[in-house]
């Protein structure tokens, strides 16, 4: 697929907050392998549910067009995401087509892992270089809770080590963390992963989407992961990489590694976000707690320019001031958002 790029913006299109638009978030299925009561709990996303059909999902040419307009307004950072991205027919296609997009310096791709021992070399051929893949435990009757019976973790590290040999890097592991349920597990995790280069990155409980029961005591804290770590093995701080890099650094003091700590409740970073989020049926979303969005495929499909896209998603962005985590504890009831599966995390 040829690929003409449009002319890039000489900086980053800025919202109502002085926020840049640097990364976008693409999913590319609502779909997913596993039921992890925190996104798609399996009492609620059963055999009834209705997931997008086919038509009513972007299709790889809609998308690449689509990610060319994002990157004309400043984005250089692409995260492909689900659902289980994995599970859409002829992924590594079209992250073929996208890398060939001039101004999109870095694509990486979430996934629970459990495909990759088929796909990972067919998507490091096709380009893609960075790989992160969700495992909240090593313990399998844990894993068993929070993968909703689906998959093992014996599978997911098979994924890890499929990746590692097509040479897929840097690797990382996220982990969500909730209390009662995983945070005694941690330190095998953690010990499984030290001294390999893969970044564990510890993720506190949040409140994405509307089905999950989340509840404030369900959270473990950034300080107290940061803790109960420090209690077995001593870690020294490192700087952030980016400003808007969501993890806190910290490397084991022994030299085996680093993990990182995303604080998203207590520490919220919405004065740095700088994420726009895609859904499958090609709907923009400025927030990860967003209720609504903006609708791209119709206009799209019918028959907008490159100019009239480029111009409804820069305005949607410049009017952006999305800063749930900061307001969160201000919020009366749950208001109503958009679930994970549609947008990632």
């Amino acid at each position: 697929m040829t690929v003409t790029p449009l002319p890039l913006a000489p900086r980053a299109t800025r919202d109502a907050l002085g926020r840049p638009l640097h990364d976008l978030r693409l999913s590319v299925t609502d779909r997913c392998n596993f039921r992890c009561p925190y996104c798609m709990p399996k009492e609620r996303f059963d055999a009834h549910y209705r997931f997008l059909r086919r038509e009513e999902r972007l299709g790889f040419d809609e998308i690449v067009r689509l990610v060319r307009i994002f990157v004309a307004l400043g984005v250089s950072k692409l995260r492909v995401t689900g659902g289980e991205p994995l599970l859409r027919t002829g992924l590594a296609d079209l992250l073929g087509d996208l890398g060939t997009l001039p101004g999109l310096t870095d694509i990486a791709l979430t996934t629970n892992g459990i495909l990759l021992p088929q796909q990972a070399a067919a998507l490091r051929a096709a380009g893609l270089g960075r790989v992160t893949v969700s495992l909240d435990s090593l313990d399998e009757q844990v894993f068993a809770r929070l993968s909703g019976g689906m998959g093992s973790a014996a599978e997911v590290l098979a994924g890890i080590e499929a990746a590692r040999r097509a040479g897929l890097a840097p690797i990382k592991v996220n982990t969500v963390v909730q209390r009662g349920v995983n945070e005694h597990t941690l330190p095998a995790l953690l010990e499984h992963f030290r001294g390999t280069g893969i970044v564990v990155r510890l993720i506190e409980y949040m409140d994405v989407g509307t089905r999950n029961a989340w509840q404030p005591a369900d959270v473990v804290s950034a300080a107290e992961m940061l803790s109960l770590v420090q209690s077995r093995w001593p870690l020294v701080p490192l700087e952030r990489e980016l400003p808007d890099q969501v993890a806190q650094r910290w490397a084991y003091a022994d030299g085996a590694g680093e993990i990182g700590l995303i604080a998203s409740v207590s520490q919220p970073f919405c004065a740095d976000c700088s994420r726009a989020r895609l859904s499958a049926d090609g709907v923009l979303y400025t927030c990860l707690f967003a209720a609504g969005g903006l609708d791209l495929r119709t206009p799209l499909r019918d028959g907008a320019s490159d100019e009239q896209l480029l111009a409804l998603v820069r305005s949607r962005w410049q009017l952006r001031t999305d800063r749930y985590s900061e307001q969160r504890g201000q919020l009366a009831g749950i208001p109503v958002r958009v679930e994970m599966n549609r947008i990632g995390g």
